[in-house]
């Protein structure tokens, strides 16, 4: 496999599950359509990338680099980001499937989730301060020892915070989602 960094190229549904990719290394490069699905990508660096309707379903991110990144439209079923390489760690969603995602124990600081499914999404003990989740379903995700300080979840829906075991300071939260707060105490909000 080469060792070269590839920059400013684009892959337009590629493979990769047949194909190998050409490189370790890629910067400001676009992947659109591509299939990911559980191909190994640990070891691999994505500086400034983006990755559009790519399904990278269960992929192999061991020490996997990804800085400043935006995943859009994409399906990212199972992926544990949590074995990500902690030091090159930055991205964004918009619009994607993230059901069974692990991002345990990560700083992900100002991360933005829009539109996303997190559906039993693992964020236990990650630091997501200052982070959105706008019109995000949470169904079952797990915020345990999670830092939530000024975390936005006005409009996010059906998520279950323990303000007793999380860091919610100035965090956001609209008047309809306080029941995910008060979940635990098992009391009718009306």
């Amino acid at each position: 496999m080469n060792n070269d960094i590839i920059e400013d190229k684009e892959f337009n549904k590629v493979d990769f599950t047949s194909k190998k990719l050409p490189s370790f290394e890629f910067e400001n490069c676009t992947f659109k359509n591509c299939n990911f699905i559980e191909v190994n990508l640990s070891g691999f660096t994505f500086l400034d990338c983006n990755f559009i309707g790519c399904d990278l379903t269960n992929a192999k991110l061991n020490e996997t680099s990804f800085k400043d990144i935006n995943f859009k439209d994409c399906k990212l079923l199972g992926l544990q980001f949590n074995y990500c390489n902690e030091l090159l760690i930055s991205f964004s969603f918009t619009n994607c499937q993230m059901n069974l995602t692990s991002f345990n124990k990560l700083k992900i600081k100002g991360t933005q989730f829009v539109e996303c499914n997190l559906t039993e999404a693992d964020f236990s003990e990650a630091d997501l301060s200052k982070s959105t989740f706008t019109n995000c379903d949470l169904t079952r995700t797990i915020f345990e020892y999670t830092n939530l300080e000024e975390t936005d979840f006005t409009s996010a829906l059906n998520f279950t915070v323990d303000p007793e075991i999380n860091k919610i300071r100035r965090a956001k939260f609209s008047v309809s989602g306080l029941a995910g707060l008060l979940k635990k105490y098992d009391i009718e909000i009306e």
